[in-house]
């Protein structure tokens, strides 16, 4: 394969998509008060909150990530994709009408209104640092791999400098709803380039039915040795490496959960809904965006097995480390986060390629804005209107503008270390969120149900849960007990969550009951759902978000059982 190359036509269309996103962002910016800043004045319809919470999840990075792990016989890396659909349905009904009436511009100021302000710090403080190592950084390197290809004598740094420029540009004067409505754009510009790709997959290896023959093909002749059937099962042995069905069924619920209910950077966009009925409409319209998923954006990375195992990619002169030496990558089984930077480049023709080049860096500048804002909303709102009780609105949309710069340079500088860390991005995307994410829903989901939880559990559960994560993690590092750290990180996910539960409840029980009043108003009862289920008799059946979610969850099951 010879060095890539982008046409006239290409680079025109990049360059003016790039100018003009940057553009109409920032003509679509409020910064009047805070309010308009952080949460877009709360005026936000379902159909922007639903494709802006698709968009903000479907970044680069997990683009990037998905086409990775089915390029490596995982198509069951689809089961994170589905499950946000069952997870948003729960968020809507249980968690969502609480975020909304209590009017809080953060996760952690709500925690604070459950519990107490040390459990809001420290949460706080936690998402921060998530949001910076994981979404903004993730999504810097997944833009690298895309034009590093294309400027291989340009430094990464450099790259990656650009990038965040490019994406902070709109997100620092315009706040939250410049990011919304790029995000719509940029949401409808990165399903259509996957559609292309798709379709151009098929075209190249013969549809369906040439894809099949191929993998068939494949492992009779021992490159493969999964069948066609196993390769596109979602539901793997206990036994998988990748995903076991033990690990589905119990880790990957709680890793959507934190990401879909818990995380800032999600949870702002529906904070910014006009209503209740928008927000709740809103999630589940993002589920509904979840389950296409599988064919324009998975499905491609097992075309890849049959098109590219053998390719020569050594002209990327992408370095990877293999039996503990820095090599040059020789074809793409050596680097599989190089899957869907080779398809659209092999693929896909002049003019087309330009279009769904841009529409990856839409997914990325996405992603990164809605980190950036996130973050920044947290440190304005959880830290320093905290500090400085009289500061002006003007004053705090001037902080969150601040801080969005040194989280864009804090999170460039990572970046790079992100392939030092997992062999893949989505390994590493999905590792570090099994780190940080089971204590922080054992606090919320345990203060949400039950009213004896007070501030003393919540704190202490997630002071000693992370205390046993480090610990882990420096066990791990060390080779003392290589038995006990070999566990499924989908298998470490459930058991930590366990342990921060019981914490929780051990310590609530040992200490005061928190005051009553406190409370009542903070945790679900039957008679919400009793009150709620006569507010939604008036309403037809397509305002139901009860009827809604259940036809969601039908057709969720009916993808689920067809690729079981």
């Amino acid at each position: 394969m010879e060095a890539v190359g982008l046409g006239a036509i290409d680079l025109v269309i990049i360059v003016v998509y790039l100018i003009g996103i940057v553009w109409y962002g920032i003509s679509k910016g409020k910064q009047e008060s805070s309010e308009d800043y952080f949460l877009a004045g709360r005026n936000m319809t379902w159909p922007i909150v639903g494709i802006s919470l698709f968009a903000a999840n479907i970044g680069s990075s997990t683009l990037i990530g998905l086409t990775s792990d089915a390029f490596q016989t995982n198509v069951a890396v689809y089961n994170y994709e589905w499950m946000a659909a069952v997870v948003l349905v729960f968020f809507a009904i249980f968690f969502l009408p609480f975020y909304l009436r209590s009017k809080v511009y953060t996760m952690p100021e709500f925690i604070e209104r459950r519990f107490d302000s040390r459990s809001r710090y420290l949460f706080s403080g936690i998402t921060i640092i998530g949001n910076v190592v994981i979404d903004t950084a993730s999504g810097l390197y997944a833009g690298n791999l895309i034009l590093k290809i294309i400027f291989p004598g340009v430094p990464s740094w450099v790259i990656i400098a650009c990038l965040a420029l490019a994406a902070a540009a709109y997100t620092i004067p315009g706040g939250l709803s410049s990011v919304v409505h790029t995000e719509v754009i940029q949401a409808v510009l990165l399903i259509c380039g996957s559609m292309v790709l798709t379709y151009f997959c098929f075209k190249e290896v013969g549809g369906w039915s040439g894809m099949i023959d191929g993998l068939n093909a494949m492992r009779e002749a021992g490159s493969i040795s999964k069948t066609p059937g196993e390769i596109m099962s979602l539901v793997r042995p206990a036994s998988d490496a990748k995903l076991p069905w033990t690990g589905l069924v119990l880790g990957v619920p709680l890793l959507g959960f934190y990401f879909w209910a818990n995380n800032q950077f999600m949870v702002q966009r529906v904070l910014s809904a006009k209503d209740l009925n928008h927000g709740r409409w809103g999630a589940l319209f993002a589920g509904l965006l979840k389950l296409p998923v599988l064919f324009i954006m998975v499905i491609p990375g097992v075309v890849a097995i049959v098109l590219f195992t053998d390719l020569d990619v050594s002209f990327l002169n992408y370095p990877v480390t293999k039996d503990g030496a820095e090599i040059i990558c020789a074809n793409l089984a050596d680097c599989p986060n190089m899957t869907f930077p080779v398809l659209i480049y092999q693929l896909l023709p002049t003019g087309v390629l330009g279009l769904v080049i841009a529409g990856l860096l839409a997914a990325m500048s996405s992603s990164i804005s809605a980190t950036l804002n996130s973050a920044s909303t947290l440190i304005t709102m959880d830290f320093v209107s905290k500090m400085n009780k009289n500061i002006t609105n003007k004053g705090l949309v001037r902080v969150g503008q601040i801080a969005t710069v040194i989280l864009v340079i804090c999170a460039a500088i990572w970046s790079p270390m992100i392939e030092s860390v997992a062999s893949s991005l989505w390994e590493y995307l999905q590792l570090v969120l099994g780190y940080i994410s089971p204590p922080i829903v054992a606090v919320f989901i345990v203060g949400l149900f039950y009213k004896r939880a007070n501030g003393d559990g919540a704190f202490w559960s997630l002071i000693l849960g992370y205390v046993v994560v480090v610990a882990f993690i420096l066990v791990k590092i060390s080779g003392i007990a290589p038995e006990a750290t070999d566990i499924h990180f989908l298998h470490q996910v459930p058991a930590l969550f366990l342990i921060c539960v019981l914490l929780n409840l051990t310590i609530s029980h040992l200490t005061p009951p928190p005051p009553a009043d406190k409370v009542a108003s903070m945790t679900w009862t039957r008679e919400i759902y009793r009150e709620e289920t006569k507010e939604l008799a008036d309403l037809p059946w397509y305002q139901n978000y009860r009827i809604l979610a259940v036809l969601l969850l039908i057709l969720t099951a009916i993808i689920v059982g067809w690729f079981w």
